[in-house]
This record gives structure tokens, C-alpha cells and sequence, in this order.
């Protein structure tokens, strides 16, 4: 498996290299101080800020270091949660003692110095609180999560309008003006150049509905989109009441017409609107590709694992023409009766088609013929070249890493795709 930064690491690392700049450019016989801690937790938060801004991007290189945008998307919320408590530590103490030569890299008047202190930290606690807040509906989480960029041009201007020990030049100020720049750029291109630059425009040339679910099917509208089994997008539809762009895994493999499906399940207020209301002929924009969850290359035995509409990237890996024949996959299917789509039967067929092993299960994880099964492919094969993959809800794979583990397979050998990205 390739070495991705988790979103420990990511937090950890910025403001550690933040604290140390710090203590090397305050003097020593101040670093106890609550003014020292104030700011080096100022200068913390705005790089957790600026590194948070970065991911937002959504830039591909971002995703390779993190190993797909669904993480990329976790890291991003952690990097905010703490940049929120750290500037709490920061509003509390004041970051300066008498025996430091401050000053203000942008000078401002105190009237406005005060006031983009108050805003920074007020705007920041706002757009953290609402985006962790999974009860409020996504249109409204949307809007508030893109006044995250000029807010981070408040922050800035606060750390250059407040009086300090660093300086511009310093290696702390290099610091903080190399990733805030990063940052702002990354901000300006997802707010400016990202809505042309990333969209892909289709058009609607089927729709095949189940029970609270449908498979739509896309054609491109000029230039389709490059994508690899696995690979998701955003799905935005140009009607009104369905322009909230949600991210859907693409159930299709390429094609030479350029054609992608979405399986969408209605689990919510805009997905049980797409599901009942879409139609052919309509038009939608879809942003993409992206993602990492993609079949193993080394792989001589793989257990494939879905929960409900995550059969999503494992249609698409079957259907994958360069995949000839998938003798040594084994397919465990979750579902829920009376809420199952793509039918069992469709499901089925497709499975025998590329002579991979179907295990459709109408129950739960901890059901006999799950564990049964799964231990005895585990405990038949290489550990070197056997590949688990799971998408589905968290408690679906929580269960397989207990299994995993009690068949003495390390836990963090198994591949997933975060199921949800709030």
C-alpha cells in the first residue's frame, strides 16, 4: 500500500514546525510565558488555516498525498477544529511582553487592527461550528463553507496588522507567508477558476429507478471526463432544486461515447428529490475525477466487501473491460430487503459474467455465512497478495477490521472509502 499522510500527521506537523519557529525568534527566558504560548498558538492556526485552504483546492497532487479526496476532505475538518481551539488559546492571552521588539509588518489603525482581530476569530468559530454541524442541510452548509476563503483573507490580514516579534523575513515569517500565499492562491482557484476549469457538462439518456434508488445514465456534452473504475464526482443538476453538486461514486467503467452512471439511494431530502424527480434530457455539470479507491495491481486474491449503494465502485471494476476474468475476487453484498438496487439478480449475472464469487447477505456482518466465509479466504491465503476493500457505512467496516484482526490479519490492511464526507 502506498505511505499517505493521515490527518494526525498533517495537524501534528504544521503546528509542531509552527512552535518550534516560534521559540527560535522569541527569547529564551520567555518561553513560559503565556505570551509565548499565545503565540505560537497564533501562528499555529493560521497555518492550520492556510494548510486547510491548501486541501481545499481539491488539486490532484493534494489527493496523492493523502491518498483520495474523501480523505483529504477528514483532513481538512481536523485541520480546522484545531486551528478553532488553538485561536481560542491565542484570543485569550495576549501575545506580546515588553522586553520584545514588536512590530506590525502592515500597519493599520488600532480601530481597524481590533477590529479584523474580532472578525478573524468570530468568522473562524462560526464556519467550524457549522460545518461540524451535521443537522444543518447541506445547501446552507455549502454557502456558509465558501465564505471559509475570504475569511482566511481576514486572518491574514490579521497576522500582518497585529503588532509581534516576527518579522517578515524571519524564518517563522517565511513561514507563514510561503503557506498563506499557498493558501490564498488555493482559495482564489477553487472560488474563481474551479467552477470552468473542473466542470464536465452531460446530459441525462436514462434513468432506471428501484426502491428508494435509480441509476442514472450520462453522456458527455463536449469534452467526457478521464476517470478509472473507482474514481467519483460531483454530480450537480442544472434544474432548480437539484443545483447542490453531492458527491456520487461513478458505477460505470470508461467507455469510448464517454458514457458514466451514478447509483444514487435516497437518504436524504436532495437525494430522495434527485431519485423521484430526474429525468432524461436533463442537463447537469459533473466535476471529477476523483478519488484513489481503485482495484489492487498485485493482488492474486481479493475480498471485495459493499454496504448498500457502496456496490458503487465494485459495478465499476467488474464492468472494467481491461478486468478479462476476476477468478480470484470473492463479493460480500450488504443490503437491506426491500431496499436492495441494483437487483440481486443484475448483480448476480454481472458477478458470473467475470466469474467472480457473489455472496449477497440480507442480514448484518456478524451473520455465519459472512464470517465463515471470509475467515476461510483469509486464512487460505497470502497475506502479501490477498487485498480487502470496503465501502459502506463505518460499523459495516468496523466489523470486518474485528474480523480481520481475530483471523490474525493486521486491521490496517484493509482499503476503504470514507462513506461520508461531513
Amino acid at each position: 500500500m502506498a505511505t499517505v499522510i493521515r490527518p494526525w500527521q498533517a495537524v501534528s506537523a504544521v503546528i509542531a514546525i509552527s512552535l518550534v519557529l516560534v521559540l527560535l525568534e522569541v527569547p529564551p527566558d520567555t518561553w513560559l510565558t503565556t505570551a509565548t504560548v499565545s503565540l505560537a498558538c497564533g501562528v499555529a492556526a493560521l497555518s492550520l488555516m492556510a494548510t486547510a485552504a491548501v486541501l481545499g483546492g481539491r488539486r490532484s497532487w493534494v489527493e496523492s498525498l493523502f491518498g483520495g479526496l474523501d480523505r483529504v476532505y477528514e483532513a481538512h475538518k481536523w485541520l480546522a477544529v484545531f486551528a478553532l481551539s488553538l485561536a481560542s488559546v491565542h484570543l485569550l492571552f495576549k501575545a506580546g511582553v515588553r522586553s520584545w521588539d514588536a512590530a506590525a509588518i502592515l500597519a493599520l489603525t488600532p480601530d481597524w487592527t481590533r477590529l479584523v482581530r474580532q472578525a478573524s476569530f468570530v468568522g473562524l468559530m462560526l464556519i467550524v461550528l457549522l460545518s461540524l454541524n451535521r443537522n444543518i442541510p447541506y445547501s446552507v452548509w455549502r454557502w456558509w463553507h465558501r465564505l471559509s476563503g475570504p475569511l482566511f483573507l481576514t486572518v491574514v490580514l490579521h497576522w500582518l496588522s497585529i503588532k509581534s516579534p516576527l518579522p517578515l523575513l524571519s524564518p517563522v515569517g517565511i513561514w507563514l507567508a510561503a503557506l498563506t500565499g499557498l493558501g490564498l492562491a488555493a482559495a482564489a482557484y477553487k472560488l474563481l477558476l474551479y467552477p470552468f476549469l473542473a466542470r464536465h457538462a452531460y446530459r441525462v439518456m436514462g434513468v432506471t429507478r428501484g426502491p428508494s434508488a435509480a441509476q442514472i445514465e450520462l453522456e458527455p456534452v463536449g469534452r467526457s471526463i478521464a476517470f478509472r473504475p473507482g474514481h467519483f464526482g460531483f454530480l450537480q443538476m442544472k434544474v432548480a432544486g437539484l443545483r447542490e453538486p453531492h458527491p456520487f461514486t461513478i458505477a460505470a467503467a470508461p467507455s469510448p461515447g464517454g458514457r458514466i452512471s451514478f447509483v444514487v439511494r435516497a437518504l436524504g431530502d436532495y437525494t430522495a428529490r434527485l431519485v423521484s424527480s430526474i429525468e432524461p434530457g436533463m442537463h447537469a455539470d459533473v466535476y471529477a475525477p476523483y478519488g484513489r479507491f481503485e482495484r489492487s495491481v498485485i493482488a492474486t486474491r481479493e475480498i471485495w466487501i459493499a454496504g448498500g449503494v457502496g456496490i458503487s465502485p465494485f459495478i465499476a471494476w467488474m464492468q472494467d473491460p481491461q478486468a478479462v476474468a476476476l477468478e480470484g475476487v470473492s463479493l460480500f453484498y450488504f443490503y437491506t430487503p426491500g431496499r436492495v438496487f441494483p437487483d440481486i439478480d443484475v448483480l448476480q449475472a454481472m458477478a458470473a459474467k467475470k466469474s467472480v464469487e457473489f455472496v449477497p447477505i440480507a442480514t448484518g456482518p456478524k451473520t455465519a455465512t459472512f464470517t465463515r466465509r471470509f475467515s476461510e479466504i483469509v486464512l487460505s491465503s497470502d497475506p502479501l497478495t490477498l487485498d480487502i476493500a470496503v465501502c459502506g457505512p463505518k460499523g459495516l467496516l468496523d466489523e470486518v477490521r474485528k474480523l480481520a484482526a481475530s483471523n490474525g490479519l493486521e486491521p490496517t490492511r484493509i482499503r476503504h472509502e470514507l462513506f461520508s464526507f461531513r
